[in-house]
């Protein structure tokens, strides 16, 4: 990235399209200097910090106006990036929005490189490297219970529980150098070889304890794969349908309706949801459905979580039965469906194929059972529900996770040397590579390719 010490960035942060207002943000040394350049109204140089202005703004050039505008002036350093900053609130469209930000960049501001504000932010100390993924989190939570943990980490819980760990190591890398540097005391290398094991017991427990949240939380970051599965017209897309509350799929009663894998994401009892609609299951010659078929099977493949929908109101068939032996030993519900029809399925039989609990009864058409669908979900990846699993602080990046797994090697490590009666000062380097892969989650060690890879994935204005 660019040198983010001097130069004043400006970027359009809101939504490109037609809608109520859009904002330009200004931030850095000369923020206010480039916006009074454009702006007519009050003089902001003078105007009070965290206030907002009416004025117009004006083409310089050819002393047109631009739009009719309102402009928050917020001074460092309490502001998001602890930089001067401007935000323009303008009329929202694409041409005025536009014309307003080549100003800004024609008076003096360069345009951000994306994620660059959160960036500065990062940088001047304002919020960690983990607060600052959880800037992005929290913009694509899907649900209420991932919005939930985004804020959990973005207010620093995470990071606070981090750096418990890393100064409980810190004090315990520091009393291994106190007694190294004192060997005269016969039993000082027994105390310390003592003290390091208990530590990193200790921690390791932690980590192990934040680490059993991972699952967890990378389904309410990610969503989860989900692939409706099931022989041809036994009600996948009118499953589809209901859980996203609109008419997506094509419902008919002609089977092989569905030709491709339609996919969306959904809300079910909190737990994102990436729904993919397949194309029914089956031995067919028609080449465009054979496609769609094929295609299915991957989504099979790839699955999270796997809705096989079974018609009650026929018997089970071939295909019903390769189908519950291809999805053996996977997560997977099956749904029953029809059920507000004659049932010649029997129940107890197939119960004992899948077990008990892994058979919903609905009738879609009906709405019915699709409650049960919910919790059932739920309870699968969450013990006791995800309400109560949003007590405590959720591991949910992919980063930290695996982060996390190399600090625990590192204590697996510790804990082998010791056993093995390796030297302390040998022992205590796994000791410090802990340390030092906890501090990369907080961003207390980093190196800049991380951050420019991190932050590019943000968005351009934020």
């Amino acid at each position: 990235m660019a040198n983010t010490d001097t130069d004043t960035i400006a970027a359009i942060s809101t939504p490109v399209g037609e809608g109520g207002i859009s904002i330009i943000r200004i931030s850095g040394d000369d923020a206010l200097k480039v916006a009074e350049k454009i702006y007519k109204g009050k003089d902001l140089e003078k105007v009070a910090s965290h206030t907002i202005n009416y004025g117009h703004i004006i083409d310089p050039d050819s002393g047109q106006e631009v739009d009719e505008v309102m402009v928050s002036v917020m001074r460092a350093p309490r502001t998001y990036t602890c930089e001067d900053v401007v935000e323009i609130n303008c009329h929202g469209g694409l041409l005025a929005t536009n014309r307003i930000l080549q100003l800004v960049l024609s008076f003096g501001a360069r345009m951000a490189e994306p994620g660059e504000f959160t960036k500065r932010a990062f940088l001047n100390g304002r919020i960690d490297l983990s607060q600052s993924e959880a800037v992005m989190d929290l913009i694509r939570a899907k649900t209420d219970k991932s919005m939930k943990v985004a804020l959990t980490q973005l207010d620093g819980d995470l990071s606070r529980l981090i750096r418990h760990l890393r100064r409980d190591i810190l004090d315990v890398l520091a009393q291994v150098e106190v007694n190294i540097d004192y060997p005269e005391y016969d039993a000082v290398e027994e105390m310390t070889t003592k003290m390091l094991k208990e530590k990193a017991e200790e921690i390791q427990q932690r980590i192990e304890a934040l680490l059993k949240t991972a699952k967890q939380g990378k389904v309410l970051r990610e969503g989860l794969a989900t692939a409706i599965i099931g022989r041809p017209n036994v009600g996948k897309s009118s499953l589809l349908n209901t859980l996203l509350h609109e008419d997506k799929a094509i419902v008919t009663d002609v089977a092989g309706t569905t030709r491709d894998v339609i996919e969306e994401y959904v809300n079910v009892n909190g737990v994102p949801l990436k729904l993919i609609d397949t194309a029914g299951i089956r031995e067919t010659d028609d080449t465009v459905e054979k496609i769609g078929v094929e295609r299915s099977k991957k989504a099979l493949d790839a699955a999270d979580l796997i809705l096989l929908l079974i018609d009650s109101s026929t018997e089970l068939t071939a295909e019903d039965r390769e189908l519950l032996d291809a999805t053996a030993g996977k997560q997977r519900i099956v749904i029953l469906n029809k059920t507000d029809l004659p049932r010649k399925v029997e129940l107890d039989q197939l119960k004992e194929i899948v077990g008990s609990d892994a058979v919903i009864e609905t009738s879609i058409v009906n709405h019915a059972g699709m409650d049960q669908l919910g919790e059932r979900i739920s309870t699968m990846f969450f013990d006791e529900g995800i309400e109560s699993s949003q007590n405590n602080v959720m591991v949910t990046n992919a980063r930290h996770i695996g982060l996390l797994r190399q600090a625990d090697e590192a204590l697996t490590d510790v804990l082998k040397g010791i056993a093995d009666n390796m030297p302390v000062d040998l022992v205590q380097i796994d000791m410090t590579r802990c340390w030092e892969m906890l501090g990369e989650i907080t961003g207390d060690s980093y190196q800049d390719e991380l951050l420019d890879q991190l932050f590019s994935q943000f968005c351009l204005g934020k």
